[in-house]
C-alpha cells in the first residue's frame, strides 16, 4: 500500500512500488503536457449524459488514480468537454465528477499555496485561491450534485474548472514563479 506524503495541487505525492510507478508513467503517458494546445483550449458544454460519457469519466477517474493525482481535467486528455473528477477529501476517498460545473459561490477569504499538476511535470507553483467554494453540476448520469468544499478540496476543483476555461497554474502565480518553472518546462538539447 502507497504511503501518502503530501497533496500539492493536483499531485499526491506517494511512495509507489514498481507496480505503482509503472502504473503511474503509463497514465501520465496519457495525459496531454505543456505547452500542448489542447491545455488552452476552452472546453464545450456536455449535452448527452450516455455510455460514452460514463466510460469517459471511469477512464478519467482511474487515470487520475493511477497518475497520483487529486483531479483530472478532460481537457488534459485533449477532450475538449466540461467534465473532470476530483478526490472529494472525504475519509471514503470518493473520486466525484462533476460535468458543467458552476462554481457559485466563493469565500472572500483566500489562501495561498503551493499547487502542481499532471500536464505540468516538475512544477510547483504558489497560486491564491478562494478558501471556501460552493461548486454544483451534474454527475455523469446527468444527476444535479453540488459540494460544499473547503481547503484541498477546494483548490481542488478551482484549479480544475481552470482547466476546463483553458487557465493553467502557470497564469495563476507569480511572474518570479512563472519564470522559474517555465525554466523547469523549457526543452534543453542534450549532446552527447
Amino acid at each position: 500500500m502507497p504511503v501518502v506524503a503530501q497533496i500539492e495541487g493536483e499531485i499526491r505525492e506517494q511512495e509507489l512500488d514498481a507496480e505503482g510507478e509503472t502504473r503511474r508513467r503509463l497514465a501520465l503517458a496519457q495525459i496531454r503536457q505543456y505547452p500542448d494546445p489542447a491545455l488552452r483550449m476552452p472546453a464545450k458544454p456536455v449535452e448527452e449524459f450516455d455510455d460514452e460519457l460514463r466510460r469517459l469519466v471511469d477512464r478519467m477517474r482511474a487515470l487520475m488514480v493511477d497518475a497520483s493525482g487529486v483531479g483530472l481535467a478532460a481537457t488534459q486528455l485533449g477532450i475538449l468537454r466540461r467534465v473532470f473528477v476530483f478526490d472529494t477529501g472525504e475519509d471514503d476517498e470518493e473520486v466525484a465528477a462533476l460535468v458543467n460545473p458552476e462554481l457559485v459561490r466563493r469565500s472572500d477569504e483566500a489562501g495561498t499555496d503551493d499547487e502542481g499538476c499532471l500536464s505540468l511535470q516538475g512544477v510547483l507553483v504558489p497560486v491564491e485561491r478562494a478558501v471556501t467554494v460552493r461548486i454544483e453540476g451534474r454527475n455523469e448520469r446527468g444527476e444535479q450534485v453540488g459540494y460544499d468544499l473547503e481547503g484541498f478540496a477546494a483548490r481542488a476543483v478551482q484549479h480544475e474548472l481552470d482547466h476546463l476555461d483553458g487557465v493553467l497554474i502557470l497564469d495563476r502565480t507569480t511572474s518570479e514563479a512563472r519564470r522559474a518553472a517555465m525554466g523547469t518546462l523549457r526543452p534543453r538539447v542534450v549532446i552527447g
